[in-house]
Parts: structure tokens; sequence; C-alpha cells
């Protein structure tokens, strides 16, 4: 499959220009921040269209980080980037190993309980310190007059399978929570 036909993931966005040179500060959304400089070559979104750019260097720089890049060498040249999204092709992530999952993987799947009750689709995940959350919109207010719900993601415990092909997260879970 070519990269031109796989779906683009947003990993980060350039912040303001660093200096005269064209250096730019990024702001990275990878799980590591210092993982988006491991995708090469970036997709710069500018306009509704996207441009490959090659980081050709980077650092740490404060608490954030700074990168250049080959087709930009002045400071007016990066302003013209300032807030746009970083991405990459999504056939540039690393496979995971069985049993781990993408977030975006996750977002749209439906939500059954082990005993069959239908408690809705997955909207959206949240990081908490100790644990991942699924948040679950009900496809409409249920019986228990839930409209959402936050499960914690715990295999084994409370998640009991997750069908990638069939698009469908089994858990053990009381409808009335």
């Amino acid at each position: 499959m070519s990269q031109e036909n796989t779906s683009i993931i947003v990993v980060g966005k350039l912040g303001a220009p660093y200096g005269i040179k064209g250096w730019l500060k990024v702001h990275s959304f990878t799980d590591d921040p210092e993982g988006i400089f491991d995708y090469s070559p970036w997709l710069i979104g500018q306009q509704g269209k996207w441009q490959t750019f090659e980081v050709v260097d980077w650092r740490r720089h404060s608490k954030g980080y700074i990168a250049k890049f080959a087709q930009i060498n002045d400071r007016d040249e990066a302003l013209a980037l300032t807030n746009v999204e970083i991405a990459v092709y999504e056939a540039q992530l690393p496979e995971l190993p069985d049993g781990e999952f993408y977030w975006r993987d996750l977002i749209g799947m439906s939500v059954v309980t082990d005993k069959g009750y239908d408690l809705g689709i997955v909207d959206d995940l949240m990081e908490t310190g100790s644990n991942d959350v699924l948040v679950v919109k009900a496809n409409k207010k249920d019986a228990f007059g839930q409209s959402e719900r936050l499960i914690p993601f715990l295999p084994e415990s409370v998640i009991v399978s997750v069908e990638h092909d069939e698009r469908k997260i089994t858990v053990d879970w009381d409808p009335a929570f």
C-alpha cells in the first residue's frame, strides 16, 4: 500500500520560530515527546494541504523541543509555519504487539457487557495516573438513565476482549454504573 493511500495521523504542532536560521518550536503529542523525531518525513498541514518536510536537526530547548527543516532557512519562512499541525502517514507508525492498541483504533468501537448489554460507542479516551479510561457515549439515553460512562481500560479485569475486526469491546461492567 502506498503512503499516499493511507490515513494521516496528527502527532504534534509547530510553535513559534526560534532564532533567525529557520528553527521552530515543536509541541509533541506522542506518548514519549521525543518519539515525534523517530518519524520521517513529517507532513505539515497548511491551508488544507499537506506538504512533506524533512527534519535535518532537532534538540531539546528549555522544557520543549526545537527543529530545523531542510526546506526552511530563515525566520520569515519559519514564521509561515507557526501553529500548523505535524502529521505522519499511518503506515509510519510501528506495529504493535498482540493485545496492544492505538487509542485511535478504539474510538468508534461499540462497547457491550459480557451479558450482552449495549453500553454505546467509544467517543474518547482519557489518561489518568493509574490507567486509561474509555469515554463511552450511549446510543441514546438507556434504561439506566446514562448518556455517558467512564470505563477503566483494565485488560483481564474490566476489558474482557477487544475484537478489532468486529469493532467491538466486551467488558465486565455493570450497566448501572
